[in-house]
């Protein structure tokens, strides 16, 4: 059973609706979408893309912070996850699609702290604090990237069915 389905509640499939519904299956509940509002779905956001941009991100602070990058870069518009790719999907057409779900607003806060942990690391390698911005690097950025990653492949697994 994915994580998706383990957090959403059941409700009764209206067969009238070509919105989200749930369905039972032999253990628990699992998300069911109509196939046409997946395929929908999947064209407003390329999961696969935004999932390697996340990636590549990461990849980027994690060779600012260990000194493998000269690249100069600023909190302020880090801080502020509206600005990515991935950031005005889940504010925009990703919330009127799938903002009623509780999981929707976990990745939503996810993707928020994962910002606001980068901009903390970039300022601490601005104040040329290396070993507190590695340390909040290991601990705070890496998680809360994890999870992002995490909700974001859930959420592919889950509009592919």
């Amino acid at each position: 059973m994915g994580f998706f389905s383990r957090i959403f509640k059941i409700r009764e499939q209206d067969p009238d609706t070509v919105e989200t519904t749930w369905a039972m299956e032999d253990n628990g509940s699992e998300l069911v979408l109509d196939p046409e509002y997946a395929a929908m779905l999947m064209t407003e956001l390329d999961l696969d893309s935004a999932i390697t941009s996340h990636e590549v991100w990461r990849q980027q602070l994690e060779d600012l912070v260990h000194g493998r990058s000269t690249e100069v870069v600023h909190a302020e518009p880090i801080c502020q996850a509206d600005r990515c790719d991935l950031g005005r999907w889940l504010g925009g057409t990703g919330r009127l699609r799938l903002g009623h779900f509780p999981a929707f607003e976990m990745l939503v806060a996810r993707h928020q702290y994962f910002h606001q942990q980068a901009a903390a690391l970039v300022e601490l390698m601005q104040a040329g604090d290396q070993p507190k911005a590695l340390q909040l690097f290991n601990t705070s950025c890496r998680h809360a990237s994890n999870q992002v990653l995490l909700l974001l492949k859930e959420l592919k697994r889950g509009l592919g069915r």
